[in-house]
């Protein structure tokens, strides 16, 4: 990281943004309070929709100045922060991130409280996707998602290694509100069989496109039902190694109907 003084701060922003240039890196730049609330007072920050801020240890009390940031914004990345459960409270309370249709908070510190904060949020109807991955939200965390109303235009929800379980998968399977996601990440969950078979039976979830599960606790009995499961009519690509299915059901699945239908299927 480097110590950056307000006028190179504001020298770099601009040099970025020449020639209507809408992207902005500051990834790993030492960004904090002080960075956020310079770039409100820089002219050309109003055309940028894509803002970059991973990997600068903002924390919950750094991000106030963001509610007034994001008004313009298409995609916000804050991944390999330190932000928690207020710090996602702040962005969920924000109406400037109702433009916003991309988030991603991968590798923070958001529990289930925050989760909920971002499920309850009135100002998040654009979001097409979001990145929860490697942040402790749980089965809780999954399942207030899983009941909001307030994500009607969500396609892509990350959600690897949050350590929601089985119970986790079956909000999913069973929301009533997520009906139209069409790319799911589940992977590092320890999701075994009755998770699996939820997903499979699922009634809610058959826009999926994009499945990825590997890396779980799913046996045979999962993976035969998957094979015969409607859920997965759409399923273009499905990532399903490092599970516990055994040979002869990895080979019925390769030479099923479902694999013919995928464009991609990894498996070990």
């Amino acid at each position: 990281m480097q110590n950056i003084t307000d006028t190179t701060f504001e020298q770099r922003v601009q040099e970025q943004l020449v020639n209507g240039e809408t992207l902005l890196d500051l990834e790993n730049q030492a960004i904090g309070l002080k960075e956020l609330e310079l770039l409100g007072q820089v002219e050309s920050f109003s055309q940028v929709r894509k803002l970059y801020l991973g990997n600068n240890e903002l924390t919950d009390d750094t991000l106030a100045p963001l509610s007034q940031l994001c008004e313009n914004l298409h995609s916000l990345y804050l991944n390999n922060n330190l932000i928690g459960d207020a710090g996602a409270g702040t962005l969920a309370r924000s109406p400037g991130t109702s433009s916003i249709k991309c988030m991603m908070l991968e590798g923070n510190c958001v529990g289930p409280e925050g989760a909920q904060a971002l499920a309850e949020s009135p100002y998040l109807q654009q979001l097409e996707e979001l990145f929860l991955d490697s942040n402790p939200i749980g089965a809780d965390g999954v399942l207030s998602l899983s009941r909001s109303g307030n994500l009607p235009n969500l396609k892509a929800l990350h959600l690897d290694s949050t350590g929601m379980g089985d119970g986790g998968v079956i909000a999913l399977a069973n929301s009533k509100t997520l009906v139209g996601l069409e790319r799911l990440y589940l992977c590092s969950n320890k999701i075994g069989n009755v998770g699996a078979l939820a997903l499979a039976k699922s009634e809610n979830l058959k826009t999926l496109r994009v499945l990825s599960i590997w890396r779980n606790e799913i046996r045979d009995e999962a993976g035969e039902a998957m094979i015969v499961s409607s859920t997965f009519d759409n399923l273009e690509r499905l990532y399903m190694s490092l599970n516990l299915i055994e040979r002869p059901v990895r080979k019925k699945i390769r030479g099923s109907d479902l694999a013919k239908r995928l464009n991609t299927l990894v498996m070990d």
